[in-house]
């Protein structure tokens, strides 16, 4: 993708069938689509695969920043990431894959409006909601309003972070709206081409008012911001929250398989840090990263090893022993000696409890992520309810989520000690216990949403004893607060780019960060 602008193009002239190949191909020759054989039920579930799979996959970054992962002693450093000094070219496919993602719901939205198909329209404007507030929290102004406008904009202005997350609540107006109206008989093939829901108005409108929530408590430090009129809307849905049980998952039909244009159709995560389709190992680099290790290790909190693999070789004759069946992780940015445990003496990220088979469905908005941000609101005062029996309730789907036998009582076992980093009454003021919960919600988002835990950092600074990378090169630079927008943005759309001023990703944050 040369740029956005042409990105968008050449989307919306073909419906997006010929973008890009991947486990749902719909089309015999993707270079002949026409217009009106790409309809919403073609371009949804394709939508969803690739939301799902940028979820389990592509943020690795954030995650060793935030000291979940870290590489290898099989690898030499990163610099660039390591050492936060990071430049136009990094990570430049947050931008054009959202971005691409982001044009196949926008032609899904249009058709679904002219055909008067309101579940269709209605998840196209929840999940483009999504996928803006990943752009806005990684770049903070970027192009909204017209985007998508070609005819009138090739070269599309940004609009202010804060004024597109306000848009972006106007659109979840309008989405639920569209799912109390509308009827599965007017959606044609809808419980076959939602492969998150099927069709479920009740489970998308779940979906939509927790994803409401998410946009709110991400404002929370904003000066004078006040959710209560965005609660009430929720209020008055009456669906609730995805709640215990309820994970938004995407389910294709992944197996251990590849198709015949040869993409692989297993679940992403799996394919990315476990096995191949072949059966050969996946990921040599990504590791479990020290910090969190030792942060379960030493509290007593035995989730470590269903986010991570056991040691699958030992090594006493390396500089640090290891044997097989413990676990081993990695200082971030650390010099590893060439004697060091490689990557089979070493924990590997797709633990048991995250990548159990190939065929699994890929989390898209845990339940627990969910149930945190529900204790997050009630303990702010936003929300009715308890915010301990929330946070606890967060804390026990956490082990349900991850397979732990017997797991209602494995986690009072974890919560019930008498510790800082889980006591609820050692936290003694409200400022203490919003900290506590989302501490949990980090531990228990480990390798499943590494993006959340960056946000959270930056928005309050939790974990606070979280250590900066051990790279030679970092030279007092700290975790960045946002990226740089990529080259091709200065290449292509270079007057709008110019107009935000200097971007130093050391002290431009986000709206939200503050």
């Amino acid at each position: 993708m040369k740029k956005i602008t042409a990105a968008l193009f050449v989307c919306l002239l073909i419906g997006s069938a010929g973008c890009k190949k991947g486990f749902l191909d719909i089309n015999e020759n993707p270079n002949s689509p026409t217009d009106a054989s790409i309809t919403p039920d073609l371009i949804l579930p394709r939508a969803q695969v690739a939301i799902a799979s940028r979820m389990a996959t592509s943020y690795r970054y954030a995650g060793s920043w935030i000291g979940y992962w870290t590489r290898s002693g099989t690898y030499g450093p990163n610099t660039e990431e390591e050492s936060y000094r990071i430049t136009t070219t990094f990570e430049a496919d947050e931008w054009a894959g959202w971005y691409d993602i982001l044009t196949d719901l926008n032609t899904m939205e249009k058709k679904a409006k002219a055909a008067g198909q309101g579940i269709y329209e209605g998840i196209a404007k929840t999940l483009k909601t999504v996928g803006f507030m990943y752009l806005v929290d990684q770049y903070n102004n970027v192009p909204y309003s017209k985007a998508f406008d070609l005819t009138n904009n090739i070269l599309p202005a940004y609009d202010k972070g804060q004024d597109i997350y306000n848009n972006l609540l106007v659109e979840l107006d309008k989405a639920l709206a569209l799912f109390a109206a509308s009827s599965v008989v007017a959606n044609p093939k809808i419980a076959i081409a939602d492969i998150m829901f099927k069709g479920d108005a009740t489970s998308w409108r779940r979906f939509a008012n927790t994803q409401r929530l998410k946009l709110l408590i991400r404002q929370s430090q904003v000066s004078g911001f006040n959710p209560a009129p965005q609660i009430a809307k929720i209020i008055a849905d009456g669906s609730g929250y995805i709640g215990a049980g309820q994970t938004a998952y995407v389910q294709p039909g992944y197996s251990a398989s590849t198709s015949p244009t040869g993409a692989h159709q297993q679940n992403p995560f799996w394919n990315a840090y476990e096995k191949l389709v072949s059966g050969s190992g996946a990921d040599d680099f990504n590791r479990a990263n020290n910090f969190v290790l030792t942060l379960m290790r030493v509290n007593n909190d035995f989730r470590f090893q269903y986010f991570f693999d056991p040691v699958a070789t030992s090594c006493p004759s390396c500089s640090t022993p290891v044997l097989a069946g413990t676990w081993y992780g990695y200082n971030y940015g650390e010099v590893i000696d060439n004697n060091a445990p490689k990557a089979g003496n070493s924990s590997a990220v797709g633990g048991p409890g995250l990548a159990k088979t190939a065929t699994q469905p890929q989390w898209v908005f845990t339940s627990m992520e969910s149930m945190f941000l529900q204790a997050e609101a009630m303990q702010r005062g936003w929300i009715t309810g308890n915010a301990q029996t929330m946070y606890l309730n967060a804390i026990t789907e956490s082990y349900t989520f991850l397979g732990v036998p017997n797991a209602a009582a494995a986690a009072s076992l974890y919560y019930s000690q008498n510790i800082p980093v889980v006591d609820w009454s050692l936290a003694t003021t409200s400022d203490a216990k919003v900290k506590l919960i989302v501490l949990q919600k980090y531990i228990a988002l480990t390798g499943i949403n590494l993006f959340e835990a960056y946000v959270d950092y930056r928005r309050l600074g939790v974990p606070a004893t979280l250590p900066l990378s051990l790279s030679p090169s970092r030279a007092g630079f700290v975790i960045p607060l946002r990226l740089s927008y990529p080259q091709n943005e200065f290449n292509y759309n270079l007057p709008n780019v110019q107009a935000e001023g200097t971007i130093n990703t050391q002290t431009s944050s986000i709206f939200w960060d503050r």
